[in-house]
C-alpha cells in the first residue's frame, strides 16, 4: 500500500488535508476536508508540475500524459488529473471521498512530483461550451495548490509554497511490496 498526505493552507484561510491511498495496482483512493472555501462547487484537479515557484500559476496544465480533452472523472476521454468538483457547504467545508484509476501513486504516470490545485469555481467537466471548457473545464482561479516530490535516495523531499498553501507527502510501503516510484 501507498499513501499521501497533502495539507493545505492558504493566505486566504483555505486549509486542508488531503489523504491518496493506492493498494498495488488499484484506483487511488482520495480522501479529504478542506475548509475556508465559499460554498458551492469548486474544481478539483491534479495539475502537471510540482513547481510553485509563482504560486498555484506554475503548476502548469491538468495532468494529462495521454494528450486528451478536459471531462468528468466518469468520462472515458479526460484529463488524468481531472478530478472533478468537491462541494463545499455553507460552513466552508468540504468533505470528500473521490476513487479514480487514472492517478496512480506509483509508475511511469504516477502523481508523485506532481500539484493537486482546488479553483475559485465549478468544474464544468468539459461540456460547459466555454472556449476554456476543454482546456480547463473552466473552472476559474486557482485559491490553493500544493507540490511533493520524493528524492533520489528515498527519503521525503518537499517543496513548500506557503503564500498559497503547504502539502507534505509521506509514503509507506508494506514489508513485502515496493514502490515504484518512477
Amino acid at each position: 500500500m501507498v499513501k499521501a498526505v497533502a495539507v493545505l493552507g492558504s493566505s486566504e484561510g483555505v486549509k486542508g488535508t488531503i489523504n491518496f491511498t493506492q493498494e498495488g495496482d488499484g484506483p487511488t483512493t482520495v480522501t479529504g476536508s478542506i475548509t475556508g472555501l465559499k460554498p458551492g462547487l469548486h474544481g478539483f484537479h491534479v495539475h502537471e508540475f510540482g513547481d510553485t515557484t509563482n504560486g498555484c500559476l506554475s503548476t502548469g496544465p491538468h495532468f494529462n500524459p495521454d494528450g486528451k480533452h478536459h471531462g468528468s472523472p466518469e468520462d472515458e476521454i479526460r484529463h488524468s488529473g481531472d478530478l472533478g468538483n468537491i462541494t463545499v457547504g455553507d460552513d466552508g467545508t468540504a468533505n470528500f471521498t473521490i476513487i479514480d484509476k487514472q492517478i496512480p501513486l506509483t509508475g511511469p504516470q504516477s502523481i508523485i512530483g506532481r500539484a493537486v490545485v482546488v479553483h475559485a469555481d465549478p468544474d464544468d467537466l468539459g461540456k460547459g461550451g466555454h472556449e476554456l471548457s476543454k482546456s480547463t473545464g473552466n473552472a476559474g482561479g486557482r485559491v490553493a495548490c500544493g507540490a511533493f516530490d520524493i528524492s533520489g535516495n528515498g527519503r521525503l523531499s518537499m517543496k513548500l509554497h506557503w503564500f498559497t498553501c503547504k502539502i507534505l507527502v509521506c509514503l509507506v510501503s508494506n514489508r513485502n511490496e515496493k514502490a515504484n516510484l518512477n
